[in-house]
């Protein structure tokens, strides 16, 4: 047996990876996966329709129910709550249970709750204490009951757009660590009958619109954007209030805090983006390189992530 099962635990399943450690009073049904490398604490229970993959690690009082998968090098702490029936009677089941992905290496904080049939996106952070009743997308940090995105991981520290502080650019135009994402200032005159701010297309917008919208009234836990473009181009600027911009190569992550209509960020092919954090009298105004079309649009990170590696 190349897998380790404490004497006080109960193992019957044949389907363990390699090296994966099963503590005492743990209880694995037969039909249960379970990859290799994985860490299995002590009264973990693992129902049958349950997969669990490689290097994973799962800390005491956690049950999986059958519809559980977690990917790779997912964490779980103790007392981690998943569900797999919305309306739950004694005695009544469901013809098949809701399924939930957690995503290569997501980590849930301990006494999370997780609702049935929801995805925890690749490598998304779940607070301690939360309650998910959404999926939540890729590198999100969520927080709360019902749980909110609070931030993003692995993201580089926030550039604000302000002109009371934050980062300070020798021109117009600064650089991101996002590939090919630029924060524009533009020129803001102040004047007794009122301010003025203004930017001048192909000379400090580096394209020439095809279309705009506007996106207002944003409750403040919502998230707009998640996706990127193929082909289009696009410039955002926050003209009323503030909302918080998230910049995404693949690589590297930045957010970009829009809170003054002399700012703008330019996002290029192939970018990730994310807006968040609105204020409740937000109008976001976006111009595009491009008409709309639906087939530009890339929704799903993995699938971002694929054209990306194939160049």
């Amino acid at each position: 047996m190349s897998f380790y099962v404490h004497p006080n635990a109960l193992c019957e399943s044949a389907q363990i990876g390699e090296n994966t450690r099963i503590w005492a009073f743990a209880h694995i049904l037969p039909q249960a996966v379970i990859g290799s490398d994985c860490n299995i604490c002590d009264g973990v229970f693992v129902e049958n329709d349950v997969v669990v993959g490689d290097r994973v690690t799962i800390k005491c009082g956690v049950q999986l129910w059958d519809g559980v998968h977690l990917e790779n090098d997912v964490f779980v702490g103790p007392n981690v709550t998943f569900t797999n029936d919305l309306r739950p009677r004694s005695k009544q089941y469901p013809a098949s249970f809701e399924k939930t992905l957690v995503c290569e290496g997501a980590s849930i904080g301990a006494n999370a709750t997780i609702l049935p049939g929801l995805v925890i996106g690749r490598s998304a952070m779940i607070g301690a204490g939360a309650v998910v009743t959404q999926s939540v997308p890729p590198y999100a940090i969520v927080v709360g009951n019902p749980a909110r995105i609070t931030g993003y991981a692995n993201s580089v520290e926030e550039v604000t757009s302000s002109d009371s502080g934050g980062v300070v650019s020798k021109g117009p135009v600064t650089p991101t660590n996002v590939k090919g994402v630029t924060l524009h200032r533009f020129n803001h005159v102040k004047d007794l009958r009122g301010d003025l701010s203004v930017g001048e297309f192909e000379r400090e917008i580096p394209f020439v619109p095809k279309r705009y919208f506007l996106v207002f009234d944003v409750p403040s836990e919502k998230t707009r954007g998640e996706h990127a473009h193929k082909s289009c181009h696009q410039f955002l600027i926050c003209v009323r209030g503030r909302c918080a911009v998230v910049a995404d190569d693949g690589t590297s992550r930045q957010e970009v805090m829009l809170d003054s209509p002399a700012t703008g960020v330019y996002l290029p092919p192939m970018t990730w983006g994310i807006q968040y954090k609105y204020s409740e009298d937000a109008i976001l105004l976006v111009f595009a390189s491009d008409y709309y079309d639906a087939s530009d649009y890339i929704r799903d990170y993995d699938e971002f992530l694929a054209l990306l590696s194939n160049g």
